[in-house]
């Protein structure tokens, strides 16, 4: 049994109904959309973002069928932010398949995650499940604000590191919080174990994301993620901004002028990969990466043993332990 297959083990019955019933939510009377649902169904990734959800429930409650709205809710907008982002991106494949607009053009991309939107909203009016609905609208305007953000510096590669940390706060650590937070609120957990579940979810999703930046200065077998593409999207990630905190002057404008203007030359992002290396920015990310996988764990300290506990902690541990 690998991690994750233990770690789903004490939520595996919840996880089987969700998948059905997120999978009846997609279905259309149009039978394009369909057809497009169905393909992007199999191409679904590992279910990290219920498993927070039900794990989070479960340590807090009883699971109940709110807890499966909540994380339907959060795979429906979070799907209709990755159809986006591809189209935005201009991004033709996902997790090693052609992406929706790669497939149908850009219009009937947006025009789908359009409804998959309104399929996640139409979900929580009809069940008056309007704290949730709150959360992740609030979590989607975060995302929102946090992909503008960077397209915004990008254009100038000025990051420093606090808005490095704003940047990924908001694009990634604000959906692990939603999944948490919309987890607790699904068993009646008191708004103030709520906000807690939000921070707690916000600290993982920072320590996720530090993980994913490190992977890009490593060899990869990863098709889909070779090193070096965020240096090719020019992305100013943690370990390249602390290359450039200490680098001259000089050198700070050879670096920003190859990651601007010589980021598609292989030689160049490999010379890159290696002054970061060679500037200790590796172990400098791991060290933050760290400290936010234990602010998650310690948060867990506080609740009685129990198989969800375990688990919860155990996908933290996951978050910055796995090889991709």
């Amino acid at each position: 049994m690998d991690t994750l297959d233990q770690i789903k083990a004490p939520i595996k019955i919840y996880l089987k109904d969700f998948t059905k019933e997120f999978n009846q939510s997609m279905k259309s009377r149009v039978p394009l959309l369909n057809t497009i649902t169905r393909y992007m169904v199999k191409r679904k990734g590992k279910q990290i973002r219920p498993i927070f959800v039900f794990l989070s429930a479960g340590i807090c409650g009883e699971i109940s069928a709110k807890t499966s709205r909540a994380a339907s809710l959060i795979e429906l907008l979070h799907t209709a932010t990755l159809i986006h982002d591809d189209v935005v991106d201009e991004s033709y494949k996902r997790r090693g398949f052609f992406s929706s607009n790669a497939l149908r053009g850009n219009k009937i991309a947006v025009l789908v995650g359009d409804f998959l939107l309104s399929r996640g909203l139409l979900l929580s009016v009809k069940n008056n499940d309007h704290d949730l609905l709150k959360i992740v609208s609030d979590a989607v305007q975060e995302m929102s604000e946090g992909e503008l953000l960077q397209i915004e510096k990008a254009r100038k590669l000025d990051i420093e590191e606090d808005i490095y940390f704003e940047i990924i706060r908001k694009k990634t650590a604000t959906l692990i919080a939603s999944c948490c937070a919309t987890g607790a609120a699904s068993v009646g957990a008191s708004a103030n174990q709520v906000e807690a579940f939000w921070e707690f979810g916000e600290n993982v999703g920072i320590a996720f994301q530090i993980k994913d930046d490190i992977f890009d200065y490593q060899q990869s077998t990863n098709k889909e993620k070779p090193a070096g593409i965020d240096i090719k999207e020019k992305k100013m990630t943690l370990p390249l901004i602390f290359l450039l905190k200490n680098s001259s002057y000089v050198e700070q404008r050879k670096i920003i002028y190859q990651v601007k203007n010589k980021s598609r030359d292989p030689k160049i992002v490999a010379e890159i990969i290696e002054k970061v290396k060679q500037s200790g920015g590796i172990e400098y990310a791991k060290k933050h990466m760290n400290h936010y996988h234990n602010l998650a764990l310690d948060f867990l300290k506080q609740f009685p043993e129990s198989e969800f506990k375990t688990s919860l902690q155990t996908l933290v541990e996951y978050t910055t332990s796995r090889n991709r």
